[in-house]
């Protein structure tokens, strides 16, 4: 199964570092957040790739046709007539990795629909480029298969912006800082059979008439997830993920 990872947003709520860097590429701990979301998938065996570049996709092209280069990895040079150069790899990472051009505008239903002809297989994974969890894959394929419908969801709960007060006779009763809201949203991680082609259009908004239409047939299964998600929507979502990955208290760090 291929992973297919949405990367071709504009990131305007991050201008402060994506005016000059698609935010796939913005850095959590030293490495692209996409880096991050592939070593996710990677860790349960998916390591087949197709990236949907838009917005500065250039430069994520670049990032990995430079990925073992002196400027990532730490080297050994013998100087004479010959630079005889050994390169310390930090990485070793088996992936296969797609490229696919699907427009600076492409909305997110147009960018899969735009790689149909690189999924052969009868179903695939997807997600989009700024989001880290600590989700079981595995676990994830296992209730898609078992639901049979045309697309599964991962339903997560996140975190209240604010600070939630009980009141009793208008007094304060408890503080809770930033709980888990009650409902769910949409997590991202997919799990997509090929059938979904057949339903998107070419700039059609993914969360909009393909997921209607298959919630009126019953066809959008959603996975209720518990544990760790976030997506890094803005600056402060970026200062968090680094905090928390500074701290050794990145969750998502599965591999």
């Amino acid at each position: 199964m291929k992973v297919v990872i949405l990367c071709g947003g504009r990131g305007t709520r991050m201008n402060e570092i994506t005016d000059d860097l698609p935010k796939p590429l913005v850095n959590v701990g030293g490495k692209p957040i996409l880096w991050h979301i592939m070593k996710i998938y990677a860790h349960y065996g998916f390591k087949e790739f197709v990236l949907c570049l838009g917005y500065k996709g250039e430069k994520i092209k670049e990032y990995f046709m430079d990925y073992h280069s002196w400027r990532n990895t730490d080297f050994t040079v013998k100087l004479g007539k010959e630079h005889d150069i050994k390169h310390h790899k930090e990485d070793t990472e088996d992936w296969t990795i797609t490229f696919a051009n699907t427009g600076v505008n492409t909305n997110t239903g147009g960018r899969i629909k735009k790689i149909e002809k690189y999924i052969t297989e009868d179903q695939f994974f997807c997600t989009y480029g700024d989001g880290v969890s600590d989700v079981n894959i595995a676990e994830l394929l296992k209730f898609h298969n078992k639901m049979k419908k045309i697309a599964t969801l991962t339903g997560v709960r996140p975190l209240s912006q604010f600070g939630i007060l009980k009141l009793k006779n208008n007094l304060v009763t408890e503080f809770k800082e930033k709980p888990l809201l009650k409902d769910y949203i949409n997590g991202g991680f997919f799990v997509f059979k090929k059938e979904i082609f057949d339903y998107l259009k070419e700039n059609d908004v993914l969360e909009k008439t393909p997921f209607e239409t298959f919630a009126k047939k019953k066809q959008l299964a959603a996975y209720k997830f518990e544990g760790f998600w976030q997506c890094m929507d803005t600056f402060k979502d970026y200062q968090s993920l680094n905090d928390l990955w500074h701290s050794n208290k990145a969750i998502w760090k599965v591999w």
